[in-house]
């Protein structure tokens, strides 16, 4: 069920069953901004541009979404890293790891 908090954000659950902040009618995640904006240093403008399916409005109601709740956000982050991570072990090495005789991870 998908939850309106904000204008432009809704909360609904991932494949996991978790519950995250979406871009309303998109399957963008306040995560995917987060991302662009603090760890790759893209302006609004460039996040809007590099996701043509979003407006500057939903851009800039992401990034307040994403001020307000920032510790939420990356804690959600490192969770779905660790989940990552267990299915990397789980799985083993990929196959372009095993052609390239890599271990996994490098």
């Amino acid at each position: 069920m998908n939850q309106q908090v904000a204008t432009h954000v809704e909360l609904r659950e991932n494949r996991s069953g978790q519950q995250r902040a979406y871009i309303s009618g998109t399957r963008v995640r306040i995560q995917d901004i987060y991302s662009q904006a603090e760890i790759f240093r893209k302006s609004p403008e460039q996040i809007a541009e590099s996701l043509p399916d979003l407006t500057l409005a939903k851009v800039h109601a992401a990034l307040s979404y994403l001020y307000d709740h920032r510790e939420q956000i990356v804690a959600e982050m490192k969770e779905d890293e660790t989940f990552a991570d267990q299915l990397r072990a789980i799985s083993g090495p990929s196959i372009l790891n095993k052609k390239l005789d890599r271990p996994t991870g490098t």
